[in-house]
């Protein structure tokens, strides 16, 4: 693939985590064999900036060229084409896409205004993929600096919309009707050795990129009330310089130049510091110190819950709700900062820098936790979105179009025209998307998702399971791409849908993998398959559920009310506390929930034979919900054999330990 990303920001040395992101994502993406280009600029233009960043290069070994206005180098198998003289950057950005030909072009939130954008959209056979990295820069829902119906009817012609977590893309699916996928876009250096790099001796408490809607005034309050510990400070591109006298004021704050290399910060830290009070999409900090051994003290809001993998601490924060219209030097716009409550910050960290035993605790956990999800963390699946995207033809749409349709309408007309499309290639079955690549012959693995869950999560199992199964998600109605179908609520007809649609592919091997909900829906299709005398699966592998039986005779419960809903939900590690804390966002997020949990509700099992296949079962050890004698009652539904397996973590333990789960499934998919 020819790949050209449109950054409107400083690319190296980076200024940010998103800068520095996008350049490893670029860089994978070269070292996997494709053709990669970066149009980017320097923070100031002219002839001074210019002479910065080449000096900046030159000290780190990196020979520049002088040309078009500005510099070219290569660097991790990229061309970098960075503006610098002159402020020109749409004509300097058309220069390039006219000379480089991209078959894909990548944008980003990094152009909020959508000077780089409206190029983009407007180059023909180029897909254009938008990569969301900050809430705060969509022209759209409560979390945006500036709501902008126009921007966000200029973002329905893009070909793919990559968010940097799941609650980003599950933001921008509920408040611009976008069809956002989450894939790993913040990988870690390349070859990065993961040094230990926390230890109960290092001498800060540190906080990078100190600025208001990154919660400084926690920071500061903290170094306050706590004048013995020591606090360190890395100012980046949103520390105004009121905040840097602010800091200097206090004499147990040292601040500390940005750096390249992070580990240099990290092996001095004791305790990392992330309070943001806005929507953190991520924050690759917390995964950079996790990594490290150093512990994360963070706020709960936006993707900081996915970004701390299940790892104390998270704490409550009183988000920002409103900016004002204006930004600052840094061309960030203006938070109108809410009062916060300091105290429970003060009490975890005091406890964190005082007791060795409890901080060796929480460092084991978050390197253990970070570890084992760095494992699995590669550019893969978004190579493979990437390699969809080119399947299928460009986007064309334009602008004017959009306030004709409403969403749903919009969504279900894309729906029919795909269906109707002739001369295309038809390569992704909706109910299983992707399934036309298995090889033939090849073990198809079938994975059902969990209340809510859609396929894209186990995309990212197909190179780890490569030579044993073709991995394939099954896509249920009412998420991802079928959003504007109706949802299934009972178990019966779903099942008998499903078993029409995998009929064409049961005369080949193949095996089941479900994970709570799931389960009970990949189990019960076994059962109808053996009822219509239909191959069977070789395997069933059923994750995170209680057994069958337990529903023998159930009476479903009334439909609890929605807060007793919501609290079940905040019992279970892996949703997203910010979507559970913020009504209105809830409110768009429920539906496909909802309906899932009244088809679990309303399921009950009547008894049967144990079938004759083998049953793998799997949980997390600290799953609330599913105990070791509800995952070892699954032995009675297999009359071959049967094997319990548990991981770290609770009901969402697939994340944190997705390398464990994934060998475990490879040796149990063989022996079967």
């Amino acid at each position: 693939m020819r790949v050209l990303l449109a950054h409107n920001s400083t690319y190296f040395p980076a200024l940010g985590g998103g800068d520095k992101s996008n350049r490893l994502l670029m860089e994978a993406l070269a070292g996997r064999g494709h053709t990669v280009q970066v149009v980017t600029r320097v923070e100031q233009f002219g002839e001074a900036g210019h002479a910065l960043l080449l000096d900046e290069l030159r000290q780190r070994g990196i020979d520049a060229v002088e040309r078009d206005g500005g510099l070219r180098y290569t660097l991790g198998g990229v061309e970098v084409r960075v503006l610098t003289r002159h402020p020109q950057l749409r004509a300097f950005f058309q220069e390039c896409i006219t000379a480089f030909e991209p078959e894909i072009i990548i944008t980003s939130t990094d152009d909020p205004g959508q000077i780089l954008f409206d190029i983009a959209v407007r180059t023909p056979q180029a897909r254009v993929v938008y990569l969301v990295r900050a809430t705060i820069a969509v022209p759209f829902g409560p979390d945006s600096s500036m709501v902008s119906s126009s921007k966000t009817a200029m973002l329905k012609q893009v070909d793919l919309v990559v968010g940097v977590s799941h609650y980003v893309a599950g933001y921008v699916r509920e408040w611009s009707g976008l069809d956002a996928i989450h894939v790993p876009i913040s990988l870690l250096d390349a070859g990065d050795p993961y040094p230990q790099l926390g230890s109960f001796d290092n001498e800060f408490v540190s906080m990078v990129n100190p600025c208001a809607v990154k919660g400084i005034s926690i920071f500061l309050e903290l170094a306050r009330r706590m004048p013995e510990t020591r606090f360190a400070a890395v100012p980046t591109w949103g520390t105004q310089q009121d905040e840097m006298d602010a800091m200097r004021a206090l004499p147990n704050v040292t601040l500390v130049d940005r750096m390249d290399n992070i580990d240099g910060l990290l092996r001095r830290t004791k305790v990392m510091l992330v309070p943001s009070i806005w929507a953190e999409a991520r924050s690759r900090i917390v995964l950079e110190a996790m990594s490290r051994g150093v512990p994360v003290l963070a706020s709960d809001v936006g993707g900081l819950h996915e970004a701390k993998l299940g790892v104390p601490y998270l704490v409550r924060v009183n988000p920002i709700v409103k900016y004002k219209p204006s930004v600052d030097a840094g061309m960030v716009p203006v938070a109108e900062v809410p009062p916060q409550n300091f105290d429970p910050w003060e009490k975890i960290l005091r406890r964190l820098v005082t007791d060795e035993a409890h901080w060796k605790e929480i460092a084991a956990a978050s390197r253990r936790a970070a570890l084992e999800y760095a494992a699995n963390l590669n550019v893969l699946p978004f190579e493979h979105a990437l390699e969809e995207v080119l399947r299928k033809p460009k986007k064309q749409v334009t602008a004017t179009q959009k306030p004709a349709l409403t969403d749903d309408k919009r969504r279900l007309l894309a729906l029919r025209l795909k269906q109707r499309a002739s001369g295309v290639r038809q390569d992704s079955h909706p109910w299983f998307p992707g399934i036309e690549e298995a090889p033939p012959g090849a073990l198809k693995l079938f994975c059902f998702p969990w209340a809510g869950g859609g396929a894209l999560p186990f995309r990212a199992w197909r190179e780890s399971l490569q030579g044993v199964a073709a991995v394939v998600p099954v896509r249920l109605p009412g998420r991802e791409t079928r959003t504007a179908e109706p949802a299934f609520e009972r178990m019966e007809p779903l099942v008998a849908e499903l078993l029409q649609q995998i009929r064409p592919y049961a005369e080949g091997p193949f095996a089941f993998f479900g994970h709570s909900m799931g389960a009970g829906i990949s189990f019960e299709l076994a059962r109808a398959l053996r009822r219509e005398h239909l191959t069977l699966p070789r395997s069933l592998h059923v994750s995170g559920a209680r057994a069958a039986q337990f529903r023998l005779n159930h009476v479903p419960p009334p439909e609890p009310i929605l807060r007793d809903f919501i609290e079940e939900l905040r019992r279970l590690e892996g949703f997203p506390p910010s979507v559970l804390n913020n009504p209105e966002l809830l409110k768009l997020a429920l539906p496909a929930l909802l309906a899932d949990a009244r088809l679990y509700r309303h399921y009950r099992y009547s008894p049967g034979e144990p079938l004759p296949l083998p049953v793998f079962a799997y949980g997390g050890d600290a799953d609330p919900n599913v105990t070791v004698a509800h995952l070892n009652a699954w032995a009675e539904q297999t009359s071959v054999y049967f094997r319990r397996s548990e991981f770290r973590g609770g009901h969402f333990y697939l994340e944190a330990s997705q390398a464990a789960l994934l060998g475990a499934l490879k040796a149990d998919l063989r022996q079967a």
